[in-house]
């Protein structure tokens, strides 16, 4: 069956616009990330408690958002060819969201059993929150041009490769000081499994972009 020119173009409107309303709570419990951390640098563990508790929430949000992405798009059916593009980007950036509650986590417990953490690590790794979630921001960018044609789309992941490089070099250069510090052990073991979970993230964030350069291809 052959379909309408506006037919598809409206269907992949309305696909386009149910992966944006899911990024945009994706970029919410990112934007929490950098603020758990801080409250972390200040040793605040009543913010850092109430975050968590907003960041679990969020991550609920997260999943509903992308169950009904994928309800849509049954929905749609075989008019929408690019439906598995635009599913793989959904399922990309809902992994942000789980690597933000496994930071959450982990700063939490080293609060909970008062680890101690040098301020220079405390205040590097704000930086990294920071960096990180840059690149996710430069994601959600990515994704709105959708709406205004490829190039610009083009454009715009270029700017979340970008940003992901400068993750990666933070990354390499916050390890090194991790290891090398006076931490405990098990602090240091959480430290490193923190910075390991926002460099994927920023990670997922780039292969996301990738996504949408396919997407808005066919847009």
């Amino acid at each position: 069956m052959v379909f309408p020119t506006e037919t598809e173009q409206r269907v992949k409107r309305r696909a386009l616009s149910v992966c944006q309303e899911h990024l945009r709570t994706v970029l919410a419990i990112s934007r929490k990330v950098p603020q758990i951390v801080d409250s972390f640098v200040k040793e605040d563990k009543k913010t850092a408690h109430q975050l968590f508790s907003e960041i679990k929430e969020l991550g609920d949000s997260v999943d509903m958002a992308r169950r009904k992405v994928a309800q849509e798009l049954a929905e749609i059916g075989a008019i929408l060819i690019s439906r598995e593009d635009f599913l793989r980007f959904t399922n990309l950036t809902s992994e942000i969201a789980d690597f933000c509650e496994g930071i959450a986590f982990r700063l939490l417990e080293i609060l909970e059993r008062k680890w101690k953490v040098a301020p220079t690590i405390k205040n590097d790794l704000l930086k990294f929150s920071e960096a990180v979630f840059d690149t996710v921001s430069k994601l959600r960018e990515t994704a709105m041009t959708l709406n205004y044609g490829s190039m610009k789309t083009l454009e715009k992941a270029r700017e979340v490769e970008v940003a992901e490089r400068i993750v990666d070099d933070l990354y390499r250069e916050l390890e090194v000081k991790i290891l090398n510090s006076q931490v405990e052990i098990p602090a240091l073991l959480l430290l490193r499994d923190v910075i390991a979970l926002m460099e994927d993230a920023a990670d997922k964030a780039e292969d996301a972009s990738d996504a949408a350069r396919i997407l808005a291809f066919g847009m």
